[in-house]
Protein backbone atom coordinates (compact mmCIF):
# COMPACT_ATOMS: atom_id res chain seq x y z
CA UNK A 1 0.00 0.00 0.00
CA UNK A 2 1.52 3.34 -0.94
CA UNK A 3 1.58 6.41 1.31
CA UNK A 4 -0.88 8.37 -0.86
CA UNK A 5 -3.54 5.64 -0.65
CA UNK A 6 -3.06 5.30 3.10
CA UNK A 7 -3.27 9.09 3.61
CA UNK A 8 -6.42 9.36 1.45
CA UNK A 9 -8.09 6.58 3.45
CA UNK A 10 -7.23 8.28 6.74
CA UNK A 11 -8.60 11.64 5.52
CA UNK A 12 -11.86 10.05 4.38
CA UNK A 13 -12.28 8.18 7.67
CA UNK A 14 -11.57 11.31 9.70
CA UNK A 15 -13.94 13.40 7.57
CA UNK A 16 -16.73 10.88 8.06
CA UNK A 17 -16.12 10.77 11.82
CA UNK A 18 -16.14 14.56 12.18
CA UNK A 19 -19.07 15.41 9.94
CA UNK A 20 -21.41 12.44 10.21
CA UNK A 21 -24.51 13.14 12.34
CA UNK A 22 -24.62 9.48 13.31
CA UNK A 23 -21.25 9.32 15.02
CA UNK A 24 -21.94 11.27 18.19
CA UNK A 25 -25.29 11.40 19.90
CA UNK A 26 -26.62 14.83 20.75
CA UNK A 27 -27.13 16.07 24.25
CA UNK A 28 -30.36 14.97 25.93
CA UNK A 29 -33.03 17.65 26.06
CA UNK A 30 -36.64 18.31 27.00
CA UNK A 31 -38.62 20.97 25.16
CA UNK A 32 -42.19 22.18 25.63
CA UNK A 33 -43.39 23.61 22.32
CA UNK A 34 -46.91 24.51 23.54
CA UNK A 35 -47.97 26.33 25.59
CA UNK A 36 -45.25 28.97 25.67
CA UNK A 37 -43.86 30.39 28.88
CA UNK A 38 -46.10 33.21 30.11
CA UNK A 39 -48.99 32.25 27.84
CA UNK A 40 -52.58 32.94 28.89
CA UNK A 41 -54.93 30.01 28.38
CA UNK A 42 -58.50 31.10 27.88
CA UNK A 43 -61.72 29.15 27.54
CA UNK A 44 -61.04 28.41 23.87
CA UNK A 45 -57.33 27.60 24.24
CA UNK A 46 -56.06 24.10 23.59
CA UNK A 47 -55.81 22.22 26.87
CA UNK A 48 -52.77 20.14 26.00
CA UNK A 49 -49.01 20.17 26.22
CA UNK A 50 -46.89 19.64 23.10
CA UNK A 51 -43.36 18.43 23.69
CA UNK A 52 -40.29 16.72 22.30
CA UNK A 53 -37.45 15.05 24.17
CA UNK A 54 -34.21 13.24 23.54
CA UNK A 55 -33.66 11.21 26.71
CA UNK A 56 -30.03 10.41 25.96
CA UNK A 57 -28.44 7.19 27.17
CA UNK A 58 -29.47 7.65 30.83
CA UNK A 59 -33.15 8.51 30.23
CA UNK A 60 -36.09 6.33 29.27
CA UNK A 61 -39.37 8.30 29.24
CA UNK A 62 -40.92 11.48 30.68
CA UNK A 63 -43.14 12.49 33.54
CA UNK A 64 -45.50 15.44 33.18
CA UNK A 65 -46.07 17.67 36.21
CA UNK A 66 -48.69 20.33 36.86
CA UNK A 67 -47.89 22.55 39.84
CA UNK A 68 -45.31 20.05 41.19
CA UNK A 69 -47.83 17.19 41.12
CA UNK A 70 -47.24 14.28 38.76
CA UNK A 71 -49.97 14.38 36.13
CA UNK A 72 -48.86 11.67 33.68
CA UNK A 73 -46.21 9.15 32.70
CA UNK A 74 -45.57 9.47 28.97
CA UNK A 75 -43.57 6.99 26.88
CA UNK A 76 -43.75 8.81 23.52
CA UNK A 77 -40.70 11.02 23.00
CA UNK A 78 -42.60 13.62 20.98
CA UNK A 79 -46.22 14.58 20.63
CA UNK A 80 -49.12 16.02 22.58
CA UNK A 81 -50.70 15.09 25.86
CA UNK A 82 -54.08 16.40 27.08
CA UNK A 83 -54.17 18.44 30.27
CA UNK A 84 -56.82 17.90 32.89
CA UNK A 85 -58.99 20.84 33.85
CA UNK A 86 -57.01 23.51 35.66
CA UNK A 87 -58.45 26.14 37.96
CA UNK A 88 -58.16 29.79 36.94
CA UNK A 89 -54.86 31.38 37.92
CA UNK A 90 -51.15 30.71 37.51
CA UNK A 91 -49.84 27.18 36.92
CA UNK A 92 -46.46 25.60 36.23
CA UNK A 93 -46.20 22.80 33.65
CA UNK A 94 -43.04 20.66 33.56
CA UNK A 95 -41.72 17.68 31.66
CA UNK A 96 -38.88 15.71 33.21
CA UNK A 97 -36.85 12.95 31.61
CA UNK A 98 -36.62 9.97 33.96
CA UNK A 99 -34.82 6.63 33.88
CA UNK A 100 -36.48 3.19 33.94
CA UNK A 101 -36.74 3.44 37.74
CA UNK A 102 -38.73 6.71 37.29
CA UNK A 103 -35.92 8.82 38.79
CA UNK A 104 -35.41 12.25 37.13
CA UNK A 105 -32.01 12.53 35.43
CA UNK A 106 -31.86 16.35 35.50
CA UNK A 107 -33.17 17.00 31.98
CA UNK A 108 -36.37 19.02 32.16
CA UNK A 109 -38.26 22.11 31.06
CA UNK A 110 -41.01 24.07 32.77
CA UNK A 111 -43.32 26.83 31.56
CA UNK A 112 -45.60 29.12 33.52
CA UNK A 113 -49.12 29.70 32.22
CA UNK A 114 -52.12 31.63 33.44
CA UNK A 115 -55.55 30.03 33.06
CA UNK A 116 -58.31 32.61 32.67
Amino acid sequence: MNVHTLFTGMVLTLSFALFSPFVAAGEPYAKITYPHDGEKLGATSRKQIDYEVDPGPRGDHIHLYVDNGEAAIVRKLAGSHPLQSMTPGPHTLCIKVVNKAHVPIGVEQCVNVNVE
